[in-house]
């Protein structure tokens, strides 16, 4: 199969979110993506993105991973990233979703979308990237692991939703 890395752009949006359905569905949470197409067009590419990314374009002659007879090429993975500041390092890339396809997985993809990622960090001057994984997604794991990552089990993840930060911003 032949994968090509390069930025996303406003057209791949539609694609993007059905690989980000695909990842809710893996982590066991299809119930849980309630972003529209419009809402993650304007985050990447509106008047103020707070997004960039990376997609990976498959070709092969394989119908499956065409998904199509046209000879196109699609969507098989991405790469979404934005920048944090740390106190005490200064500014730092996030990885928030690297997805590939079930159908592809194994073939290197999601390695070229990360060193991607990793040369934007690099090219932006950031300290570090950081990411989380879910700690029984051992192929995730495995894959960090494989480039030398830091896992860390000594930090809680925290969380306050919409209606809950309405009730303390109005109290």
């Amino acid at each position: 199969m032949e994968v090509t890395i390069r930025p996303a752009r406003p057209e791949d949006v539609p694609a993007m979110l059905e690989l980000v359905r695909e990842l809710a569905v893996f982590e066991k949470e299809p119930e849980a993506v309630t972003v529209t197409e419009a809402e993650m067009l304007d985050a990447g590419f509106g008047e103020k993105p707070v997004w960039w990314g990376w997609v990976a374009e498959g070709r092969s002659d394989d119908q499956m991973i065409r998904g199509s007879d046209d000879g196109n090429a699609m969507l098989v993975g991405i790469a979404v990233c934005y920048e944090r500041y740390s106190t005490w390092r200064g500014r730092v890339g996030y990885l928030e979703d690297i997805v590939v396809t079930d159908r592809v997985r194994g073939k290197g993809v999601g390695e070229k979308l990360f060193k991607a990622c990793a040369g934007e960090c690099v090219r932006r001057g950031y300290h570090h990237l950081t990411w989380q994984v879910l700690d029984w997604n051992e192929g995730a794991i495995r894959f960090y692991k494989r480039f030398g990552a830091e896992l860390s089990s000594e930090w809680l993840n925290g969380r306050l939703y919409r209606e809950q930060l309405q009730e303390i911003a109005s109290a």
